[in-house]
């Protein structure tokens, strides 16, 4: 099994860099820890375009069982579909990130905001 942390770090700031960090694991060894900079996307998507690219980093691993964990209940929220806003942009990215999901033969993603301990182990693991 497949366990990744991921963070996306939007900046409030047209013209600056976004951020994503993520830990991925195979059975409780390190695969890679990673923080990537990216060119200014809007903050709104942000959180959908960290996990496009980290299922891109993630693509030799389609048949294998993924867990994905995020703080971000928003996020979540596109991801299956519950989300009620109306902003264009944001529905047409969730439509590509839901493209890439489907590809997974078996991928999960959770959300660890409702869960202190889970959340300071996503911490944890999301800072280096």
């Amino acid at each position: 099994m497949i366990k990744a942390y991921l963070a996306a770090i939007p900046t409030l700031y047209e013209g600056e860099d976004i951020e994503f960090r993520y830990s991925v694991y195979e059975d409780d060894a390190v695969l890679f820890k990673e923080s990537v900079s990216l060119g200014y996307r809007k903050p709104a998507v942000v959180g959908q375009f960290s996990i496009i690219t980290l299922l891109k980093r993630l693509a030799e691993y389609k048949k294998v069982e993924v867990v994905i964990l995020i703080n971000d209940g928003s996020l979540y929220e596109f991801i299956n579909g519950t989300s009620g806003t109306r902003n264009i942009d944001m529905l047409k990215m969730a439509r590509e990130t839901r493209k890439h999901i489907d590809r997974y033969e078996n991928l999960k993603i959770v959300d660890v905001s409702n869960s202190k301990s889970k959340r300071l182990e996503w911490k944890k693991e999301v800072e280096f």
